[in-house]
This record gives structure tokens, C-alpha cells and sequence, in this order.
């Protein structure tokens, strides 16, 4: 009987520490959702902006990419990113490309559902004429 309680004796540390053991919680990952193509249109002036406002629906990858400028498709516009401030109808840019050609924009990550913005703008103070864009907008 001495030789079983001596075993027992030896084998009870392992047995404490194992059932002391486990694999921590269990972290399930925020889904990402799908995309969503957004083309935003509109006609800029010298040294002017407009701001265009869209939402996020989840967590993902944000891309701006001019994809047309009439008449001159050689110019660079201002393309920014940022976030809607509701109460003061406002855009916060977060991610900005002061010199953006066609097929050029910016991209980032959004962290979750939330008011976004797009802004297009005459950065370098650089036209001459009105020029009309259309800029798409891919998020979740």
C-alpha cells in the first residue's frame, strides 16, 4: 500500500498543475464585411474642395482612387480620407495624397462601423480650368 500512496504523492503535482492549465478565452475575430464601390462625381474649380460623405458598415480596407478628370486627364488633384464630424458637417482628414493621378488615391483601414468622408481637392493651386472627376470609393 506504501509503494500506491507514494506514486499518488509524486503524480499529484502534475496532476494540479495540468488541471491549473488551460488555453486562455477564446477569441472569435470581428467579421469583415463585404465591399462596397461607391463612385463619387463632381466638377472642382482653382483652389477649390468638395467633400463628399459616405459610411462604413464594419472593419476592412478603405481605397480612394481617381479614375477620371475632364478635360485635362494629366493633372493631379487632392485626394483625402477622413472622418465625418456630424455635429460640425465637417471632414476630419486622416489619410491624404496631395498629388493624385488617374488610377492614384489613397488607402487605409477602417476600424469599425462610423461616418466617413471623401475630399477632392485643388492642392497645388493648379488649375486653369473647371475640371470635372469621378473618384471610386471602395470600403466596407
Amino acid at each position: 500500500m506504501l509503494p500506491r500512496i507514494r506514486t499518488a504523492l509524486l503524480w499529484l503535482p502534475v496532476a494540479v498543475l495540468a488541471a491549473g492549465c488551460d488555453n486562455g478565452p477564446v477569441i472569435t475575430p470581428t467579421p469583415v464585411g463585404p465591399t462596397v464601390t461607391q463612385t463619387f462625381t463632381g466638377t472642382l474649380t482653382k483652389n477649390g474642395a468638395l467633400t463628399h460623405q459616405f459610411s462604413s458598415l464594419s472593419r476592412g480596407t478603405i481605397t480612394a482612387t481617381l479614375t477620371s478628370l475632364n478635360p485635362d486627364s494629366s493633372l493631379a488633384l487632392g485626394i483625402s480620407l477622413g472622418t465625418w464630424n456630424i455635429a460640425q458637417s465637417s471632414c476630419q482628414t486622416i489619410l491624404a495624397n496631395d498629388a493624385a493621378t488617374i488610377g492614384k488615391g489613397v488607402s487605409g483601414s477602417v476600424s469599425g462601423v462610423g461616418d466617413l468622408c471623401l475630399r477632392v481637392y485643388d492642392a497645388s493651386g493648379a488649375l486653369t480650368t473647371s475640371q470635372d472627376y469621378s473618384v471610386d470609393v471602395v470600403h466596407p
